[in-house]
């Protein structure tokens, strides 16, 4: 968008439309029966992009959506914050964990998150 007003705007909206689609899905899958919950209850579903500066090409702070119960693995309602040392990285591994996928590193790192 190289910072300007016009494209920041057009990038707004498009990233409107896209949460909006997103919550769209996450409302049907809530409303799917699976076992004891619904299909949201029992799904692990990751939301968001690898730079939080698209502009800039930067790396650090993504924001990222990490939604449904993971079939109890997984505890919401909450906002975490991490340092921006922690990487997108350690995110995904820490969920390949939870979902019984040992896995030691992606790229430089083998680092898990906590609280999770």
């Amino acid at each position: 968008h190289q910072n300007d007003p016009e494209k920041i705007a057009k990038l707004v909206k498009i990233n409107t439309y896209h949460v909006t689609l997103f919550s769209r899905f996450l409302e049907k899958l809530r409303t799917i029966p699976d076992g004891d919950g619904s299909l949201l209850d029992n799904a692990m579903i990751m939301y968001g992009c690898g730079m939080s500066n698209g502009n800039g090409h930067v790396p650090m702070n993504v924001p990222v959506l990490l939604v449904g119960g993971g079939g109890s693995k997984l505890r919401g309602g909450r906002h975490l914050r991490y340092t921006e040392d922690k990487t997108l990285e350690a995110l995904h591994l820490t969920v390949m964990d939870k979902l019984g996928v040992r896995v030691d590193r992606i790229s430089d790192s083998s680092e898990r998150l906590s609280g999770i």
